[in-house]
């Protein structure tokens, strides 16, 4: 099924099995996290009244995701997850002694792996609704908008929102979008043994 992974924008308002929401659920919570710190979250939206409230939290835009046409296509989604991260789980985990700092300091980091680890719940999600017959979409939510979704949901401030997967049956009348021609080289984005 990975090769049929797509993100899907128009879905029909037919509901998700629970059984199969609980099983992409499953598949997300086995990515792996930095350190076993686990310091991810998914508030799960299947209810219609919380996924209403969730699309309050979003206004229409003039471009981007939330061009209203579009807009309307993902809100049929009959399920939003959105996938948060908390960079102070991982800070408080690896200052435990078996990790050999004694420290927060956010400067040992390369890079934020709690925004890593979540992107990797994201894609499970993205591959297990693949698997179980359904389309998905990731997508972000603009910065200005995250103060209201985070009091809509009670989100604490400790945990940041990454992004969100739309899940649901796609709708078979919408148009495929063809992208091969965007598809850029694997030689230009495979190095092997120097750049």
């Amino acid at each position: 099924m990975l090769r049929h992974r797509r993100m899907v924008r128009h879905f029909t308002d037919e509901p998700v099995a629970d059984e199969i929401l609980e099983a992409i659920l499953a598949a997300a919570l086995r990515a792996p996290s930095a350190g076993y710190s686990q310091g991810y979250a998914l508030l799960v939206l299947s209810r219609p009244e919380d996924r209403t409230k969730f699309w309050a939290t979003q206004p229409p835009t003039e471009q981007g995701a939330w061009d209203p046409a579009l807009r309307a296509a993902i809100m049929r989604a009959p399920v939003v997850v959105a996938v948060l991260a908390s960079k102070d789980v991982y800070l408080n985990r690896y200052a435990q002694p078996d990790k050999g700092w004694t420290d927060r300091d956010e400067s040992r980091w390369p890079v934020p792996y709690w925004y890593v680890d979540a992107g990797f719940l994201a894609l499970l999600m993205l591959l297990a609704s693949v698997d179980l017959g359904l389309g998905a979409l990731l997508f972000g939510l603009i910065p200005d908008d995250i103060p209201a979704f985070r009091a809509a949901f009670g989100v604490p401030d400790s945990y940041d929102p990454v992004g969100c997967v739309a899940i649901g049956h796609e709708d078979p009348a919408a148009p495929l979008r063809d992208l091969r021609s965007r598809k850029r080289p694997s030689e230009e984005l495979v190095h092997r043994g120097s750049w």
